[in-house]
């Protein structure tokens, strides 16, 4: 995985880096695994715009993503590494001996012809799937479920990664991107390794236009619009707008929007870092 800068020709061409694409190995996704994909444009089913700053973008397909590798037991061959232009990771084609394909988010360091399985009995090899209850403490993990046979909902975009610290009971102590520590029930699954394209953080858009290639238009600053438009909206010169704050008023830094009686709250065992 690597960057690619490029010669100030042109004034977006200064400060632009991005992905030099490298671990790509196919030109064009698995047919089979697609879907189409239909733009809001931020417009509700009556036509009136409900999110600003959405619209125009690239025409895209969605591709299938295997988040339960529910396929156990089966050995898989990884055909190939491809972009997958809806997730900041890449994807990772496999081939099933009984002949199925599917995508799964590509850890770090799976290489095309690597041979991947889950299921009980797995090897703590990076890209296997296995259940919390068989891997390693100390074990760097992502793709995790968090309730059995749900499929993976944490721990899935580029470079993040989270690590299994110790059991207790019925439940694996996990340690999140974010910081946080909290359980979860040991027959739920996670896959090894961390998440593939690790510098996307580093990427450097360049230009305006590559943010609407991605389907964001311009978005105006609330302190530069007008009273009746924004709480931090008016005043003479450059105002800042007093504390920051939503549209409809609701504080924007800082302020708790937890609900303190949420069931899952006795599963946190220390809440994320501030």
């Amino acid at each position: 995985m690597a960057l690619k800068k490029f010669k100030p020709t042109t004034s977006s061409q200064r400060f632009k880096v991005v992905s030099a694409l490298d671990d790509i190995t196919a030109k064009g996704p698995e047919k089979s695994l697609l879907q189409p994909m239909k733009n809001s444009g931020g417009r509700n089913n009556t036509g009136k715009m409900t999110m600003r700053s959405i619209g125009g973008g690239h025409k895209q397909k969605y591709r299938l993503i295997d988040f339960k590798r529910d396929k156990e037991d089966i050995p898989a061959t990884v055909k190939t590494i491809e972009y997958d232009p809806n997730r900041t990771a890449r994807i990772a084609l496999l081939f099933y001996a009984d002949g199925e394909k599917r995508y799964i988010v590509a850890p770090n360091g799976l290489k095309v012809g690597q041979e991947v399985i889950s299921g009980k009995g797995a090897q703590p090899d990076v890209g296997n799937t296995l259940y919390l209850s068989e891997i390693p403490f100390g074990t760097v993990i992502h793709n995790i479920e968090l309730r059995p046979g749900q499929g993976a909902k944490m721990a899935r975009s580029a470079g993040s990664s989270a690590q299994l610290m110790s059991r207790d009971g019925k439940f694996a102590v996990i340690k999140l991107p974010s910081g946080e520590t909290r359980m979860i029930l040991q027959t739920c699954k996670a896959t090894i390794g961390n998440v593939s394209n690790t510098e996307h953080n580093l990427e450097v858009s360049g230009k305006a236009g590559r943010t609407r290639w991605l389907g964001r238009r311009p978005r105006v600053r609330a302190v530069v619009m007008n009273p009746v438009d924004h709480p931090m909206g008016g005043g003479e010169g450059r105002a800042t707008g007093g504390h920051p704050r939503s549209r409809k008023g609701l504080p924007a830094k800082g302020y708790k929007t937890r609900y303190p009686k949420k069931a899952s709250n006795k599963y946190i065992i220390e809440r994320r870092k501030k």
